[in-house]
């Protein structure tokens, strides 16, 4: 199965506190939530944190958009639910749209094209 990558990037609060139960919530998140990121064609998906920068890696199939995943999120009140409580802990990239949270990051560099 071929998948596709892609990064994305969101800040957290800066409040220790706040980060720390972020971080705990992200120990076993909620089944609805892991039911819908896999039938939105998810693959794989890790989060990574350094300060109040995070990082996010999805592998995808081929059945993944955007645009498809955002309409099933919005339709999906757990999932809605789970974004309300997620939008505690988060704050939006400097440069980010009204109402962006999590931004694509921009390829630079891969070895396997470029080594």
């Amino acid at each position: 199965m071929k998948t596709t990558r892609y990064c994305l990037a969101l800040d957290l609060k800066d409040d220790p506190e706040l980060i720390k139960e972020y971080e705990k919530y992200h120990e076993k998140i909620w089944p609805e939530m892991t039911a819908s990121i896999k039938e939105g064609g998810v693959v794989s998906s890790q989060i990574y944190r350094i300060e109040t920068r995070l990082f996010m890696i999805l592998e995808v199939d081929d059945t993944f958009s955007f645009e498809r995943k955002a309409k099933m999120d919005e339709e999906n009140p757990k999932v809605q639910e789970w974004e309300d409580l997620m939008w505690n802990f988060q704050k939006p990239l400097p440069w980010a749209a009204p109402g962006q949270k999590w931004m694509l990051l921009e390829k630079v560099f891969d070895l396997k094209e470029n080594g």
